[in-house]
């Protein structure tokens, strides 16, 4: 492994388990889903502001009007996704939310299909087939109790919502090829702060460590993650960036399980896995022979049963 590819693998480790731990601080921090995304928003907006001007990002010519304009409108789609995932971890746990959040490469197909004209093939199907399974099961799996099913089914509504503005946002950064990916993260920030600017709650009470979390939300996982994640996707090949991206919702669930003591049930978990891997598979193997797919799927169900035959 050469020292740019180890060098690029360290960043994207570290930006996934930065990543991984955002429903924690937003869980802890108290504040209003608004409050939280408004101070994200502002605070990345200083810390990226510095890292362009660093980069000397803020003096190049190639911000035209309409690379303003897609930019802008990736902006909102990133600020209603970050709503919709942050208000959904209150819901449907931090797990759930993440592993539901992961059916955006389907969302991402099927726009690309409707959109940009992409050919929708049987291994696609195939893998959008499986994600779907594990969708039912996820929400088969739902609580008993009427209140909290209810509370159940508006999570995964959320996060189905979530992850198909993200899919619109992957969609519209598509379209921005050439302009640098952290300028790119700056407009959206600055545009989430004057969207949300009138509706945040500035008298919601918040205590020295709730301003902790929203100030680390802003530097950490907004200004950091940004400059670890586009210095990884810079440095690695793309079937590399996709593998370790799911360290993810894995680092998620492990945050979920160890802070709040979310436990998944036995179909919880099976169709957790199912959409991980789904996106995997969508990610890794792409137009692969499903013979590739048997050997997998194989491995994966055997060691699904083995876990659930030890609960």
């Amino acid at each position: 492994m050469n020292t740019e590819i180890k060098r690029g693998s360290l960043e994207m480790v570290a930006a996934m388990l930065i990543s991984g731990s955002i429903g924690w601080f937003v869980l802890i921090s108290g504040q209003p889903v608004v409050n939280v995304v408004f101070w994200r928003c502002a605070v990345g907006t200083v810390v990226l502001l510095v890292v362009c001007g660093l980069l000397g990002q803020l003096h190049r010519d190639r911000l035209s009007l309409a690379v303003l304009l897609l930019a802008a409108a990736g902006g909102v789609a990133l600020v209603v996704n970050w709503l919709l995932l942050f208000a959904a971890y209150s819901y449907a746990s931090i797990s759930i939310a993440t592993a539901v959040y992961n059916t955006q490469p389907f969302m991402l197909v099927g726009l690309g299909a409707l959109f940009l004209g992409e050919k929708l093939t049987a291994s696609k199907l195939f893998w959008l087939l499986l994600a779907f399974s594990g969708m039912v099961l996820v929400v088969l799996a739902q609580p008993n109790v009427s209140t909290g099913s209810s509370h159940y089914l508006w999570g995964i509504v959320l996060s189905l919502g979530a992850a198909f503005f993200y899919a619109l946002l992957a969609l519209i950064t598509k379209r921005l090829k050439g302009t640098p990916p952290h300028l790119i993260a700056l407009i959206q920030v600055m545009v989430g702060t004057l969207m949300l600017l009138p509706l945040v709650d500035f008298s919601a009470p918040a205590s020295s460590t709730q301003w902790g979390m929203l100030a680390t939300l802003g530097v950490v996982h907004t200004g950091l993650m940004y400059v670890l994640l586009y210095g990884a996707i810079q440095k690695l090949p793309t079937n590399l960036t996709g593998s370790l991206s799911f360290i993810y919702p894995i680092a998620a669930m492990m945050v979920d399980r160890l802070a709040f003591g979310h436990h998944l049930g036995g179909l919880q978990i099976v169709g957790a896995v199912l959409i991980l891997l789904a996106a995997a598979g969508m990610n890794l193997l792409g137009e692969r022979s499903l013979s590739h797919l048997k050997h997998l799927l194989g491995s994966v169900f055997t060691g699904l049963a083995y876990t659930l035959s030890r609960k």
